[in-house]
């Protein structure tokens, strides 16, 4: 499974740049890779637990800005079309590297 995290956040303060930046950072720290600005994503082991990821996320939401999740297969992941550009090679973004115990 794929977890998905879209977002736009205001940056017009430095209180509202303070969030964004933190709330980035969090991502980051959760295990999400960006493929595209404000648009994040991590490898899950199952729906549960993209749905406790997600749940965890919402801990830490700023204060203001819209945020949006979506959870879905690799396959799904897999089927995504590129007009412009190419896939990251990344080999953290890869789901192969999953280890379940």
């Amino acid at each position: 499974m794929r977890l998905l995290i879209m977002f736009d956040l205001p940056v017009e303060t430095s209180k509202e740049r303070r969030a964004y930046r933190q709330f980035r950072k969090r991502l980051i720290n959760e295990g999400f890779l960006m493929i595209q600005y404000s648009v994040y994503v991590r490898v899950c082991v199952n729906k549960k637990s993209a749905q406790f990821i997600e749940k965890r996320i919402s801990t830490f939401l700023p204060e203001s800005g819209v945020i949006q999740s979506m959870i879905m297969t690799e396959k799904q992941y897999n089927d995504m079309h590129f007009f412009l550009g190419e896939s990251s090679k990344d080999v953290r973004n890869l789901s192969g590297r999953t280890v379940i115990l």
